[in-house]
């Protein structure tokens, strides 16, 4: 294959700006507009320029290569897709609002894919008859949308966005391990090539279903996930999967409950100040509708729960907080009072493990101005089920070695499921299987974001310069600057060509009319690995080199920069 030709800024579809866009908050989307790699084109949804796609392609060559590494076959599906799958599996409903739905001239119903485990399914269903056709792993790169309700950060969270998902499909589950191991290891490998520092999380599997699934995260101040980290051993999960341990206690000691006097007091924080206690010694009582019935959750009084988690809990029911009108008719529901001792049949109560079975609390009497103490679990109330529903802090026991872990903000870029057999069985995928008798297919589910990793790439990787693109992943190996003069234009085309021919990409800054300054400053804004500059020694044939990264110069003839630079 014929190497690429010299790409010349002076031809290049793409123009550089002095000052960031007024809408950008993060800095990849500061950087990636000013260096001309993407521009805006609506809310949520970009144009790549050339330099980006450069960037981009080779992000969608290093997760290629590694997916065909582990045997996987490249397909590639619609975009645009039918209801009736996603209406079999429950996901024409579940996705809500932020699916895009659409019809077409005959009033047919259609979206725009969010993902694409249902035709996956149906594909294999149509090609596999036989258990000897299966393990089989197929992937596909492709656009996917989302009508996000607030799209920021670029193209960190916009409603379109390129992803290579694949999906594994086996007729046991010893052989959905091994899929799920083998994708594991090739993310290790796609990430370390693209140069990312990343931590492979437990999640939980949410909307998506199955058993098994982590996440893999790149540090970033701009992340919008929170993981927790352990200092001390290899614990790394995002803080919705941190689980607490349910550890009852003896309450034998423990007095009766006791109702006490308490005037204005329908806060955790007027109810400690009113008794001398510590939030942390009562019990916060939220209570949310669930498709419509009402449900309260039980958590001690120093922490908050994780609305989050209470929607993963319930998915895929409608979870929302209740209002003044839900305790009209409720004599049971006290507003700003309420105790899981007094709440009944009518409504259930979950509770975090905190709130284990012995634990005596300070809570709600279901009276007017009225709370109880002495409350126990498991004595004065049950629990009608025990879910991780706190916000977890910095600070909290690692739940592998009891170590306070440690929060930090990072960018999702890539996750992996064991679904197990939940499509499976909504679309009916059965094989033949050894012994003449049908055999439901298991199967996992495995994202990358391709976009998303060329963001979480130049948030980790930026400096106070500009992009500072990892050798592997930036659009060019070195970028020639031709100081401005003919002659330094001449010699630096010179050298282009020179590299080309060496097998470099090459990107040459060969604009006439524009100062030293100006294309220095670029050079670095737009952050290839090497710069290499035709400047004020061009007639003795002299260039300068320098890395970006690192910002060392040195001074090398022609030769010996190709040389160099080819090493």
């Amino acid at each position: 294959m014929a190497n690429p030709p010299v790409q010349r800024m002076s031809q290049l579809m793409a123009k550089t700006l002095r000052d960031d866009p007024a809408d950008a908050e993060v800095l990849s989307h500061k950087l990636l507009v000013r260096a001309g790699y993407v521009r805006r084109t609506a809310a949520g949804i970009w144009s790549w320029l050339p330099l980006g796609k450069k960037v981009l392609s080779n992000v969608e060559r290093i997760v290629r290569e590694e997916m065909d590494a582990i045997g996987a076959q490249e397909v590639l599906l619609p975009a645009i897709l039918p209801r009736e799958p996603y209406e079999a599996t429950g996901r024409w409903d579940e996705y809500g609002p932020e699916l895009f739905r659409l019809q077409d001239r005959k009033g047919g119903d259609y979206l725009l894919g969010p993902t694409h485990e249902e035709i996956f399914t149906l594909i294999v269903k149509d090609q596999a008859s036989s258990y000897k056709d299966l393990p089989v792993i197929l992937y596909q790169i492709q656009h996917k949308y989302r009508d996000e309700a607030r799209p920021r950060a670029g193209i960190l969270r916009g409603r379109e966005f390129l992803m290579k998902d694949s999906y594994s499909f086996d007729t046991e589950d010893e052989g959905l391990a091994q899929s799920y191991a083998l994708h594991r290891q090739a993310y290790q490998k796609v990430f370390a090539r693209l140069g990312l520092d990343y931590r492979i999380c437990a999640a939980t599997a949410g909307a998506m279903g199955g058993s098994k699934s982590e996440e893999f995260l790149a540090p970033a101040e701009a992340g919008e996930d929170t993981f927790a980290d352990c200092p001390n051993c290899d614990f790394a999960a995002n803080t919705e999967a941190v689980g607490h341990e349910l550890t009852a206690r003896d309450a034998s000691a423990v007095p009766a409950l006791e109702e006490i006097p308490t005037p204005d007091t329908p806060t955790i924080e007027t109810l400690a100040a009113h008794l001398g206690v510590q939030a942390s010694d009562t019990l916060k009582n939220l209570l949310v509708k669930v498709d419509g019935e009402i449900v309260a959750v039980g958590v001690p009084g120093d922490r908050e729960v994780d609305l989050g988690k209470v929607e993963a809990h319930f998915a895929p029911a409608a979870v929302e907080l209740v209002t003044a009108e839900d305790f009209v008719g409720r004599p049971d529901l006290v507003r700003g009072y309420v105790g899981p001792q007094g709440l009944g049949e009518k409504v259930k109560y979950i509770a975090d493990p905190r709130v284990a079975p012995g634990t005596s609390w300070i809570t709600g009497a279901n009276k007017e101005h009225t709370h109880a103490r002495n409350v126990v679990a498991g004595r004065d109330f049950e629990v009608d089920e025990y879910v991780d529903v706190v916000v977890v802090q910095e600070g909290d026991p690692c739940p592998k070695c009891g170590t306070g872990l440690k929060l930090d903000r990072a960018i999702e870029i890539g996750h992996i499921f064991q679904l197990g057999r939940k499509y499976a069985d909504a679309l009916k995928l059965d094989v033949l299987g050894q012994h003449g008798k049908p055999v439901r297919v298991t199967m996992g589910s495995y994202g990358i974001g391709v976009s998303r990793a060329v963001a979480a790439l130049a948030e980790q990787t930026a400096d106070d310069k500009g992009l500072c693109w990892p050798a592997e992943v930036a659009p060019a190996d070195v970028h020639v600057v031709a100081a401005g003069k003919a002659l330094q234009i001449e010699l630096a085309l010179d050298v282009s060509e020179k590299l080309r021919e060496a097998g470099l990409r090459v990107l040459v800054d060969d604009r006439a009319g524009v100062s030293p300054g100006v294309k220095f400053t670029d050079s670095e804004l737009i952050g290839v690995p090497k710069i290499l500059v035709a400047g004020r020694r061009a007639a003795e044939g002299v260039l300068e080199l320098k890395d970006r990264r690192t910002g060392e110069r040195e001074e090398l003839t022609v030769d010996e920069a190709i040389a160099r630079l080819t090493a």
